[in-house]
């Protein structure tokens, strides 16, 4: 055996120690909070982030595209020497660049897939909510994006839009954070501004909106999208980047961060991501009940709902399907088991909120 089979073989056997250890950690998520998310992998976000954060543009994008393109050139060499009687050697060098890849998402970020949940972290209960409860939200959440709405400009069209582009949305959105980070420290950090993906119009057929890249530690934004979700979907990614693994969670944290926001374009934005979720459970639960808060919404709401709808059905396609069941098979290997669905119960921590302003 030669000295390259053997390193090879101990890059690939490093996976399953990783497997191991991953689902160990599960059961431990106060432990994995204090030393990996808060301690450790915070020190290496921020250094790693440090150092991308000086480029304008995204390190991370270029690394994508490069990372793809050694795959595939790997597979192709795999192909080949399946003729050339090298088969062994290929196999293996395609397998250790996959633990590599595997391990090192791990280690920078992946095991943020097993801290305490957010509602722990908060100290918010969730309990079982009604129907009527669920209703009472979106209720509140219609009234509140009414009003926010009407300080908000629009295009001739009557759909609200950001007049000075989503690289301003990038330079305001760490203010929200600033404020999130007085209420728990969770939420503070040393990061550099989100970045725009340069291949947004093609993203956009994946339905993807942003995406966080471990290994340059980057909160990347889709930018081609409706303009009044992009301060919500920037701080979604933001929520990544500071080990918020989970999406629920991470949507979330993108409404909190929102609202608490001193500029009215990211409160309308926050609001706007809750009230689509909750009607979205509302009408799974009552269509009466969402017809019923529909009809609460004023017109200028209701034309942004119906622009974003049809924004997206013109990238509706095949790409979507396969990128959104990629997604789902992603989400479910780290631990969320519903998958995609698993978006939904961003709506828990709402009625957790909604509930608590209530009762005080």
């Amino acid at each position: 055996m030669t000295k390259s089979i053997k390193i090879k073989l101990i890059l690939i056997s490093l996976t399953p120690v990783t497997i191991i250890i991953n689902l160990f950690s599960r059961r431990y998520p106060q432990v994995v909070e204090k030393y990996y998310s808060s301690f450790i992998n915070k020190f290496l976000r921020e250094a790693i982030n440090s150092v991308s954060g000086s480029f304008s543009f995204s390190l991370g994008e270029i690394l994508f595209y490069l990372l793809a393109a050694v795959l595939s050139l790997l597979i192709i060499k795999v192909v080949y020497s399946a003729f050339k009687g090298k088969f062994i050697n290929s196999i293996l060098s395609l397998g250790a660049y996959i633990s590599i890849l595997y391990v090192a998402f791990m280690l920078l970020w992946g095991f943020n897939y097993n801290r305490m949940p957010l509602n722990k972290i908060l100290n918010i209960s969730i309990e079982k909510s009604t129907v009527e409860e669920l209703y009472s939200l979106c209720e509140d959440l219609a009234l509140r994006a009414n009003t926010v709405r009407e300080k908000i400009q629009e295009s001739p069209d009557g759909v609200a839009i950001l007049p000075k582009g989503y690289k301003d949305i990038f330079d305001r959105a760490s203010l929200g954070y600033n404020e999130a980070a007085k209420i728990n420290k969770a939420f503070d950090g040393n990061y550099g501004r989100p970045k725009g993906i340069l291949s947004s119009p093609v993203m956009s057929y994946t339905g993807i909106t942003g995406i966080y890249i471990p290994y340059t530690g980057e909160a990347n934004v889709n930018f081609n999208s409706p303009e009044f979700m992009l301060p919500s979907t920037t701080t979604h990614e933001m929520a990544h980047q500071r080990g918020f693994a989970r999406e629920d969670e991470a949507n979330y944290i993108a409404y909190l961060t929102c609202i608490l926001h001193p500029h009215d374009d990211f409160k309308y934005s926050g609001i706007m991501l809750a009230l689509i979720h909750s009607m979205n459970a509302l009408g799974n639960k009552d269509i009466k009940y969402y017809k019923e808060i529909k009809s609460k919404l004023s017109p200028g709401v209701i034309r942004d709902l119906n622009y974003q709808n049809q924004f997206w059905e013109r990238y509706e396609g095949k790409a979507e399907e396969i990128s959104n069941n990629i997604n789902n098979n992603y989400l479910k290997s780290n631990g969320q088991r519903d998958g995609v669905e698993s978006y939904g119960r961003m709506v828990d921590l709402l009625l957790a909120e909604h509930k608590y302003k209530n009762n005080k």
